[in-house]
């Protein structure tokens, strides 16, 4: 969340009627503090949780990673030996039907194969 510069108009026009212009910079100045003081605190969280949390984990996840490599590969390979023999049957078919001299209509209902093989009789 952002705050533009006409909000903060209205909040230092707001504080300036409820605390009086003597009181004001005592308040800004506390206000100051006390940002630094979240800002600091907040970091030493975010660097603790990391330390603790996150880095114990990714060294954890690291030899499981490096185990699972060899597997993925075969995956791969597997994978793409399984298109080829997918792109050999299909271009077999085609083979046929270039060798035969006509392309042959396959039949997606049983009523078209009825039909298709009354054509041909």
């Amino acid at each position: 969340m952002r705050i533009g510069v006409l909000e903060l108009m209205v909040i230092f026009a707001v504080a300036l009627i409820v605390l009086g212009p003597d009181k004001m910079p005592y308040y800004a100045r506390k206000l100051g503090e006390g940002l630094k003081e979240f800002r600091k605190v907040s970091s030493e969280v975010t660097k603790d949780l990391r330390e603790s949390v996150i880095e114990p984990l990714e060294e954890a996840q690291r030899p499981i990673r490096e185990a699972m490599e060899p597997i993925t590969e075969l995956e791969k390979d597997v994978r793409g030996d399984v298109e080829e023999i997918k792109k050999s049957f299909t271009d077999l078919g085609k083979a046929e039907e270039k060798a035969t001299g006509r392309e042959e209509k396959s039949a997606d209902t049983p009523a078209e194969a009825e039909d298709m093989e009354e054509a041909k009789e």
